[in-house]
């Protein structure tokens, strides 16, 4: 499916949060070149990014194939370690069950994501699962760095998807 949206160029962008969002944005728009939701998550420590990633679900028929999961799978062999607490997760939706626990499971520093999910966001949205009481590692979470171009491009992706059904 053709993508109507342009890849961000961070160059032109400070090195800080929406830097690095727009990094996981363009990995969300190689996700909808694939026919893939998109969704893409850039990790980073030290402000390098050491992982980047887009959701692979259809594509490898494994419905783990999230962003943030491939991504902080990429980060701890870059790091050789499964703990992550000197990285941020930059993810241009907010995180499901799955993701969200996978964060906590890293034990992620923060993880900043675009723009919220009342259904099935796990990070505040729909449920806090990072402000579960007897967790032994605490994520720090922000929201809203490009909100509005992460949620349009899933929205328009979406609606393209629906009116091709229709048809």
């Amino acid at each position: 499916m053709l993508c109507p949206f342009q890849k961000i160029f961070p160059s032109e962008l400070l090195r800080d949060d929406r830097y690095f969002m727009a990094h996981a944005f363009n990995e969300a728009v190689e996700a909808w070149k694939e026919d893939e939701v998109p969704i893409g998550a850039v990790i980073v420590r030290n402000d390098e990014i050491i992982a980047s990633a887009h959701n692979r679900t259809v594509g490898t028929k494994d419905p783990t194939a999230h962003a943030e999961m491939l991504a902080i799978t990429q980060a701890a062999n870059f790091i050789g370690d499964w703990r992550l607490n000197e990285c941020t997760l930059y993810v241009t939706k907010e995180p499901c069950p799955m993701c969200s626990g996978a964060s906590v499971m890293a034990r992620l520093g923060k993880v900043v994501f675009a723009w919220g999910d009342p259904k099935m966001g796990c990070l505040g949205g729909a449920f806090p699962l990072h402000d579960l009481p007897k967790l032994n590692h605490r994520v720090n979470v922000f929201s809203g760095v490009m909100e509005e171009e992460c949620r349009s491009i899933i929205q328009a992706y979406f609606k393209i998807k629906r009116q091709s059904a229709a048809e």
